[in-house]
């Protein structure tokens, strides 16, 4: 879904987004400074005489500045691997035995958003803080460049290993419980395949992921409308206790709402909340095993289903857990977290099955989607979206196509339609030739048995990133001549919104563009750098779009990052290593930063109207019958618009970015509205905590 951030390597130099940086690189930033970092541990013998505690203090701070966000505060790991511990001193012996040769490598490519930028001070500095945390001795003089060369980083002497060996073990996470509130009623969140298919004769619950199986993110609720939305006021601000990167599809079951925080120290909550009062009933607190991800420690909720709780993990689990007490009944493995994979997205739950797919496309893995038995966890089907015969050689067992958004259903032809992402290495297609399918594409498989039926490419051969990461949404088209046609909709990130027949995959059009679109977007990148929009983050990111069925309208979050793509060395295949094979960066003179909320009209594909916000925009959209859409902007607004005009009615800041799809519901004949504002890691946004449920005033 793809991330955010370029070149491949390794290092946390540069967390903090700079004017001119690109939270994407930010992302990757983090990633690389995994990697990077990770090899980092320092010489032992001579060592002693090449930095200074002055000097380890001082870098201590530019550390916890611009590298704990990934690293952790104490080392231990998180969004990124730990720089303590048995596989940090591996990656010492395996790449850097003597300090030069690591000094070099970050000083010249770290940060990899602006390579060199800290200067050749704060690069000693956190290098001789790292050397210090991992035990080398050290002296009076301080590190410096001319006897870099002369220090061996060998043996590791290993200090803090029993931190983070006990992280290193923790191949499968443990959860735990507790109960804070009256315990809801088992059968009144018991969820039944029928309750799910007819969700629209539930108007006051928020069963699904996109409400209903069609991802259309449209509440029938009326009560609150264009006409009272402007006495709209907080009901409650639940604080989850756990800051960072918020992405939570909040998950209503009669009055209980059920929500996932990201991870922090390692750390995510489920819980399950009254949706009235905000009240919390109980937490389950999941402790992640090892983990790689490219765009922040988010997760997007969950699925409810047969009394369950299911959710994906970071370090590739699916759970379930006991809807109403939040015990554990099962925890499956879904992929290999070491080898790249992560789980991100909410989970899709039909006719028994729990259908998730994986992120992960900046490193070299194979995307897939698979579905799993919703009672006893027992994988069914799984299919791979690289096929074999559009790529060179056997760059298809890594050829990317992650899935990182919740499908949609189709109940009438058993179909499961998704988007997948864009092909491995991101930026470099040399090694990979072909159309190299079926990365880029929205696909629709049986889904009893997970057969392919068919698919359309929005990009072949994606050397951009121009991957398709926004879910899937199911519509009707009415044609000039009145005919209807089911369709399926993707918002990409080229700035197109691609409508298809969903009963074979053929285009019906694409709209207007809701971002721009500089005449060479589809230009190849160069060692000079080629400037284009949009940028690798879009077009559209993975926010779900709304799509109302008065308005025949789609609500679409867009962004416009200027970007220079550039060509670089290809490092090669090394397992469990990002690959791009080339960077992006922001433009930084002259920069391009900032947000539209497109309507576009899916039996025309014209924009019926468009919303300009001074950032990008990320996160999601509702939309209701009270002729409303909702929307949240980075600088912590939450916005209400007419849906047919596009005139802004409301809005409400919560004092962090609000980076999360909003969702509406009922209670005791009472409407709310309700979304997780917290930030986010890609567009360095305020971080929160905070999930703000709204009603109207008495």
């Amino acid at each position: 879904m793809l991330l955010p951030y370029f070149s491949k390597r390794q290092l946390c130099v540069a967390p903090v987004l700079q004017p001119g940086t690109t939270p994407r690189h930010h992302l990757y930033l983090f990633l690389l400074c995994s990697l990077v970092w990770l090899p980092l541990a320092s010489h032992a013998a001579t060592a002693a005489t090449l930095y200074s505690k002055t000097q380890a203090q001082a870098g201590a701070k530019v550390y916890s500045r611009q590298c704990s966000v990934c690293h952790g505060s104490k080392l231990q790991g998180g969004a990124a691997p730990a720089l303590t511990g048995s596989s940090f001193g591996k990656a010492i012996k395996a790449r850097y035995p003597d300090a030069g040769k690591l000094y070099r490598f970050i000083s010249t490519q770290m940060p990899v958003s602006n390579p060199g930028s800290l200067g050749t001070t704060q690069y000693q500095q956190v290098l001789a803080f790292m050397l210090a945390e991992n035990g080398y001795p050290m002296g009076s003089h301080k590190l410096d460049a001319a006897h870099l060369d002369n220090a061996t980083l060998l043996p590791y002497p290993g200090k803090n290993t029993s931190t983070a060996s006990n992280l290193e073990i923790q191949n499968i996470g443990s959860t735990s419980r507790t109960v804070i509130g009256k315990l809801p009623d088992a059968t009144r969140v018991t969820v039944t395949d029928a309750m799910m298919k007819a969700s629209p004769t539930h108007p006051d619950n928020w069963l699904l992921h996109g409400r209903d199986y069609t991802n259309q993110r449209y509440s029938p609720l009326r009560q609150i409308n264009a006409d009272n939305v402007k006495s709209l006021v907080p009901a409650a601000l639940v604080q989850t206790g756990v800051t960072s990167s918020f992405e939570t599809t909040p998950i209503v079951v009669n009055g209980v709402m059920y929500a996932t925080t990201p991870v922090v120290d390692s750390k995510m909550k489920i819980l399950a909340i009254r949706a009235d009062s905000g009240d919390i009933l109980w937490e389950s607190t999941y402790d992640i095993g090892n983990f790689k991800i490219c765009c922040g420690p988010v997760n997007r909720g969950v699925a409810v289903g047969y009394g369950n709780v299911y959710v994906t993990t970071l370090d590739d689990r699916l759970i379930a857990l006991d809807a109403a007490t939040g015990e554990v009944h099962w925890n499956v493995s879904v992929a290999d977290a070491s080898k790249g994979y992560s789980e991100t997205m909410a989970p899709q739950v039909y006719d028994g099955k729990i259908i998730v797919g994986s992120s992960g496309g900046e490193w070299p893995i194979r995307g897939f989607v698979a579905a799993y038995d919703a009672h006893s966890g027992k994988q069914t089907w799984r299919w791979h979206s690289t096929d074999p015969k559009s790529f060179e050689g056997d760059a298809w067992k890594r050829g990317g196509g992650m899935v990182w958004t919740t499908p949609a259903i189709d109940t009438r032809r058993g179909l499961v339609i998704f988007s997948t992402g864009n092909p491995n290495p991101d930026l470099y297609g040399a090694k990979r030739k072909g159309d190299n399918l079926y990365t880029d594409s929205i696909v629709a498989l049986h889904v009893a048995t997970g057969k392919l039926a068919w698919h359309y490419q929005e990009v072949p051969h994606d050397v951009w990133d121009y991957d398709a990461v926004s879910n899937v949404v199911l519509f009707d088209v009415t044609t000039k001549n009145g005919k209807t046609i089911p369709a399926a909709g993707e918002a990409g990130k080229t700035g197109w919104f691609y409508i298809v027949d969903r009963r074979n995959g053929k285009l019906i059009r694409k709209s207007q563009p809701f971002v721009e679109q500089s005449a060479n977007m589809f230009s190849q990148p160069t060692r000079q750098g080629v400037k284009m929009l949009p940028g690798a983050n879009g077009g559209a990111e993975w926010s779900p779009p709304a799509y109302s069925p008065q308005t025949h309208t789609v609500y679409i979050l867009g962004m416009n990052q200027l970007m220079t793509f550039t060509t670089g060395n290809d490092p090669g295949y090394q397992p469990g290593t990002m690959r791009l094979g080339s960077s992006f960066t922001n433009v930084t003179k002259d920069p391009v930063q900032n947000g539209t909320f497109t309507a576009i009209n899916v039996d025309t594909g014209n924009i019926a109207w468009q919303y300009h916000a001074r950032q990008p925009l990320i996160g999601g959209a509702l939309a209701t019958a009270g002729n409303l859409v909702f929307m949240g902007e980075g600088d912590g607004y939450f916005d209400a618009f007419e849906a047919t005009t596009g005139k802004k009615l409301w809005r409400f800041n919560l004092g962090a970015g609000v980076n999360a799809p909003p969702i509406s519901y009922a209670v005791d004949g009472t409407q709310y509205i309700a979304v997780a504002a917290g930030g986010n890691f890609q567009m360095g946004f305020p971080y929160g905590d905070t999930i703000a449920i709204f009603k109207l005033v008495k």
